[in-house]
């Protein structure tokens, strides 16, 4: 019985039964109301939309997740490398590049 109630397409069946059980029980319990702009729109924490401001982009995201992917893989090489001689320049490049994403 458990090898037929796990075959992903009977689990699927089951699922989708559950979940649309669950949305038209959602339905019948949620209030009813008139159409409006405001039923649509996005909401904002209740502030008025300020369109002349924009987003700050992604740079500097990308300058704090290559420094922590430098970071950890330089951690990784330096602590698979056993600390002999080979992981001096290993070391002094993850300093550099370190150095370098740091002063921008």
């Amino acid at each position: 019985m458990a090898d037929i109630l796990f075959a992903p397409l009977i689990a699927f069946v089951i699922y989708f039964a559950v979940v649309s059980a669950a949305s038209g029980l959602g339905r019948m319990f949620s209030a009813r109301g008139r159409e409006s702009e405001f039923k649509s729109a996005t909401y904002a924490s209740g502030e008025a939309n300020d369109p002349g401001l924009a987003a700050p982009g992604y740079r500097q995201f990308f300058v704090i997740a290559l420094f922590f992917a430098v970071l950890h893989l330089g951690v990784l090489m330096i602590g698979s490398s056993g600390l002999s001689l080979a992981a001096i320049p290993y070391i002094l490049g993850l300093i550099l590049i370190l150095v370098a994403l740091v002063l921008g």
